[in-house]
């Protein structure tokens, strides 16, 4: 019996322009970016969409509730649901490299009580029983180092995903990348959740389409959400108001 080799895992580097530090593969792909003022804030305008759950649940639930996400990047992420909105946070990144990166060179801290950094595959990760039912905020940005198409992107992917949910969770995926199909991804998401659990984004400016899926769906009133975009960007300084103008539900289309 012969066993295979593991993943070649790309080199893991860094570049500085004016104020921003970037995360690389070893290409010229951006993976993250960090404000070097300000390392706590989400920089990349798409990373910011990512938050986009917190439309869906009480402000004031915030902080007792789980994050988690799959492909840690620069940690933007990981950063502001622990410090910023004060959440028990699991990010799941296979490369230690990209882990070593972040602590290094991005501000990510420690594993304490409210952070722990798993050094994993996600697509195994994700269907150990401990993590079944405890997430309320799933973030999932998986891309290699080519960053061409997600890495784990089909509907069985999607239905584990969902299984990690809470009954109000929600998962907001990124999809990006020159071989990608957002009209297939977004066919195998529904397939999971449903189509009237989707949510989505216009495209940003660079590509990147940020769709959100419910564990559970319902249609809030826009005003609420109008109400809860304020309060998002009064209490956290996410710019949530603009996102309703190009926010829409997928049952809709």
């Amino acid at each position: 019996m012969t066993r295979s080799a593991p993943p070649v895992l790309p080199e893991v580097n860094f570049s500085d322009s004016g104020d921003v530090r970037y995360l690389h593969l070893g290409t010229e792909w951006v993976q993250g970016s960090m404000k070097l003022d300000a390392p706590f804030e989400i920089e990349l305008e798409y990373v910011q969409r990512m938050m986009a759950w917190l439309l869906f649940v009480e402000p004031s639930s915030v902080s007792g509730r789980h994050a988690m996400q799959l492909g840690l990047g620069a940690a933007s992420l990981t950063k502001f649901t622990r410090k910023t909105l004060r959440m028990r946070t699991t990010a799941i990144e296979l490369n230690p490299q990209v882990v070593a990166a972040c602590r290094g060179w991005f501000r990510l801290p420690g594993d304490d009580s409210r952070l722990q950094v798993v050094i994993a595959d996600a697509a195994t990760e994700i269907r150990r029983p401990k993590w079944l039912g405890t997430v309320d905020a799933l973030q999932v940005d998986l891309y290699d180092h080519e960053a061409a198409a997600p890495v784990l992107d089909s509907e069985s992917f999607y239905a584990d995903c969902r299984a990690l949910l809470t009954d109000d969770g929600c998962m907001t995926v990124n999809l990006f990348g020159r071989s990608s199909s957002y009209e297939r991804s977004l066919a195998k998401i529904g397939a999971a959740f449903g189509r009237d659990a989707l949510w989505a984004f216009k495209p940003t400016r660079e590509g990147n389409t940020v769709v959100l899926a419910r564990r559970t769906a319902d249609r809030p009133r826009r005003p609420e959400l109008a109400e809860r975009a304020q309060t998002i960007q009064t209490r956290w300084g996410l710019p949530a108001p603009k996102w309703l103008r190009v926010f829409k539900p997928q049952s809709d289309l």
